[in-house]
């Protein structure tokens, strides 16, 4: 139940339908018995502007932002968040009492929040990290790891440009090797992260061999459809540790619940499993 007072919150995006930030935060919301309610709002990019107006006049306490919009929200912000500026978009909204909109991006955040948590002997420090991709979620995944203290990152990409930007917009801490150099590259790595798209459902698989990571590295990848996606299969037949990547999901959503409901909410395993049964 919810009352004329109830604070509202949403996610805007183009489609929407396919979107489980609904069931994530409507279980919290009826978890902590909130006086509120999360609305999927499918918003077509030429809308927009009507969009954002609507947020302001409904009283919204802010939004979530998924593709097509994260990009372009952007000029709509009062407010960019240092995070959002570096990894080029915007995923969370938080509106003020007088409407100003301030703008940021929580990926990096649930990245690193699902490390550490799902592994607590994982240590930024322990060595360099090797990540493969070179698009926006590899940008999220740079951010956090910088900022939780890893001073080396090589960023290997199939299209060697696409990790050099990265390597400049990110140094001194990153440095762009070419895909056919990752077996090198993996000698000394203590973290490998995939933030492409390979390996996931319907996908082709991800080419890369492991046997010349050492057994003590950390393996995850930002894919959970597999949830065991065959990297971190072969990673497991190996010895090595491994992180799914439906953590990073769950926790980038804390901080927008927290600064819309006034509660931080916590990662359980029951919402977990509510996750993985939604299609």
């Amino acid at each position: 139940m919810i009352s004329g007072a109830a604070k509202l919150a949403g996610v805007m995006g183009w489609p929407i339908s396919h979107s489980k930030s609904p069931v994530l935060h409507g279980y919290w919301l009826d978890h902590y018995k909130v006086d509120g309610a999360y609305i999927p709002m499918a918003v077509a990019p030429e809308d927009l502007p009507r969009a954002i107006a609507g947020l302001r006049a409904l009283g919204f306490k802010g939004s979530n932002v998924t593709v097509p919009h994260k990009q372009a929200i952007m000029e709509f912000c009062d407010t960019v968040a240092e995070d959002a500026r570096m990894i080029g978009a915007v995923n969370t909204l938080v509106l003020d009492t007088e409407g100003r909109i301030t703008g940021s991006n929580t990926d990096h955040a649930g990245f690193i929040a699902n490390l550490h948590l799902s592994d607590p002997s994982w240590d930024p420090k322990a060595g360099p990290a090797v990540v493969l991709g070179a698009g926006g979620a590899a940008r999220a995944v740079l951010y956090g790891l910088i900022r939780a203290g890893v001073s080396k990152i090589r960023v290997a990409n199939r299209t060697l440009e696409r990790a050099q930007t990265l390597a400049q917009d990110f140094a001194p801490h990153v440095e762009a090797i070419a895909f056919t150099e990752v077996p090198a590259a993996l000698s000394d790595c203590a973290l490998l992260v995939n933030t492409t798209s390979l390996g996931m459902a319907g996908q082709p698989p991800l080419d890369i061999r492991l046997d010349g990571l050492p057994k003590t590295a950390l393996v995850t990848d930002i894919v959970y459809a597999p949830l065991i996606t065959p990297l971190l299969s072969e990673a497991m037949k190996r010895g090595n540790r491994t992180v799914d990547g439906l953590g990073m999901l769950l926790h980038q959503a804390v901080p927008g619940f927290e600064a819309w409901f006034g509660i931080r909410p916590t990662v359980t395993q029951a919402l977990r499993e509510i996750i993985l049964g939604t299609k």
